[in-house]
């Protein structure tokens, strides 16, 4: 940590951007220069949870409907709904004017096909698929969805901002399976994105679409409100190293990192010129996944054991430090505070860790020094400080561990393998994602039990997909809060994934910016004074 500091305002890390792309002084005014979390390692956002990947989505592509920081539904490309037959069919209409970045206009046959496509990976898609009676277009502007059964969540769904929204693309796309990764984007939100100057590793670039086309309303915040591309020019800027970030946020090189490395926010947060600020209001909550399908975590009993060994202020305070505002212990599969968040069944998570009781129940399994393959992207300093944490414990309770450390990238690719660990698989990853994913059983991706078709992992626990349906037709909050502690005690028994805490991080950019979107940290709605 010293020595990183150490570098900052100084000469040290230049060289590593020198081949970053030069901006004249006078085209400021025109060009943002971003540096996301990680790089866009897949062009479409149903490939992958990547945030970085959904930051990429959002700027090119509109929703139907966006959420805003309370979570309420807000119109988007949608210009209103209606509801009949009891909650079974649903009429949408879309804006007149919104069209792709072809020219091409903006039609239901075009949602309905990225409703279909998006139905297939999201979690709530996958609900409202198992109710569907119907799906299609009326006209041009209006398109009905029937329902077997009434699917309350619908525009909650439609709107979600993350993992995975429903994105709404040229029906030509939208009708390849998601399977199938998009290899061009004609997208239908504020920014083009410019292939022919796409780096992979270095550099992504999008221009303002100009003929795009805002919502007339609604508050700004997540993806909420008119989205306005404030720059003709926006350049995501991957480098790898938070040092050379923080110098070159210093010498003015680039003008927002999107998620400062907390051991770097004291010394930024002294510069007269740079802006730190917390634009992510719901926190990222860290989880470590084992894969269900291979030995040792096929076997609840482990998984339960790793509850006995890994110490969620541990890992909170490797990642954050030792200031407990930037990060909360203690939780259980919901964001600590947030509606369905109980005291069932905490004690297998609070107190004091028992790394004796831990070996004894991997003793009693059989798993007693099993081979287990964690990975790790060294290039994410969160994810890498989580995981080692992690890996230790492990360790400490009995397991042979194998940190395979790669970039981002390699590792989201093994991630998705189905194969055992020898044969290019593994068995452990450490996980983040923002709280507002993480807040009730429907659209909670690590709490789906539906094995093959859930999130990496692949867990399968008929109780908690049983639960989940009983919560999504719960009459009300009071309700919904009953089945969410039954859901909690049926976690502590299945673990399909052991919680590590929540913590929040910081953007940093340079005096002068006016970030107005809050909730989420994408760059629109921005400008410079």
């Amino acid at each position: 940590m010293i020595a990183r500091r150490a570098l900052l305002g100084t000469a040290a890390t230049a060289p590593l951007l020198r081949g970053a792309p030069a901006i004249a002084q006078g085209d400021a005014a025109h060009v943002l220069r971003f540096v996301p979390q990680a790089d866009v390692t897949s062009l479409d956002p149903l490939a992958t949870t990547s945030y970085a990947v959904r930051n990429h989505a959002h700027l090119c592509w509109d929703t139907l409907y966006g959420l805003d920081d309370a979570f309420r539904p807000q119109r988007q490309l949608a210009e209103g709904h209606a509801v009949e037959d009891d909650g079974k069919r649903w009429t949408f209409t879309l804006r007149e004017g919104p069209t792709f970045h072809d020219g091409e206009r903006i039609r239901a046959a075009d949602a309905v096909a990225s409703i279909r496509r998006w139905m297939t990976r999201d979690t709530h898609g996958q609900t409202l698929a198992g109710r569907l009676d119907s799906i299609e277009p009326l006209d041009d502007r209006r398109f009905a969805i029937r329902l077997r059964r009434p699917f309350g969540v619908m525009l909650e769904a439609l709107g979600k901002s993350s993992s995975y929204p429903c994105f709404i693309m040229p029906e030509r796309f939208a009708n390849l399976p998601a399977t199938a990764p998009l290899t061009e984007i004609v997208g239908s939100g504020p920014y083009r994105f410019v292939a022919e100057e796409r780096r992979a590793g270095s550099l992504a670039v999008y221009r303002r679409y100009d003929r795009y086309s805002p919502a007339p309303g609604g508050p700004v915040a997540v993806t909420s409100g008119p989205k306005i591309a404030g720059f003709e020019r926006l350049e995501w800027r991957m480098i790898g190293d938070p040092s050379t970030i923080g110098a070159a946020l210093q010498a003015g090189e680039v003008d927002w990192w999107e998620r400062m490395a907390p051991d770097l926010r004291p010394l930024l947060a002294r510069r007269r010129d740079v802006v730190v600020d917390r634009v992510e209001t719901q926190g990222t909550v860290a989880m470590l996944r084992p894969n269900h399908l291979h030995p040792p975590f096929d076997d609840p009993a482990v998984r339960r054991a790793l509850l006995m060994a890994i110490s969620q202020t541990d890992v909170m305070s490797g990642i954050m430090g030792d200031d407990r505002s930037r990060f909360r212990d203690g939780m259980g599969p919901f964001p600590p505070g947030s509606v369905l968040a109980s005291e069932e069944g905490l004690s297998a998570v609070t107190g004091p860790r028992d790394l004796a009781a831990a070996q004894a129940a991997l003793q009693a399994a059989g798993k007693l020094g099993a081979k287990v393959v964690v990975l790790n992207p060294g290039d994410q300093v969160n994810n890498n400080a989580g995981t080692l944490i992690c890996a230790d414990a492990m360790t400490r309770m009995g397991l042979d561990v194998e940190v395979a450390t790669t970039d981002w990238g390699t590792m989201l690719a093994r991630r998705a393998k189905k194969e055992p660990p020898a044969q290019g698989g593994w068995n452990a990853v450490y996980v983040a994602f923002g709280g507002e994913d993480l807040t009730n059983p429907g659209g909670h991706p690590l709490l789906r039990g539906n094995g093959g078709d859930a999130w990496f992992g692949w867990p399968s626990s008929p109780g908690l997909e049983a639960l989940r349906e009983e919560w999504l037709e719960a009459p009300d909050l009071e309700a919904q809060k009953r089945v969410g502690r039954a859901v909690q005690a049926r976690f502590f028994q299945d673990v399909p994934f052991v919680p590590l805490g929540q913590y929040f991080l910081d953007s940093a950019y340079r005096r002068g910016l006016k970030v107005e979107r809050r909730g989420m940290t994408v760059p629109l709605n921005v400008r410079r004074d």
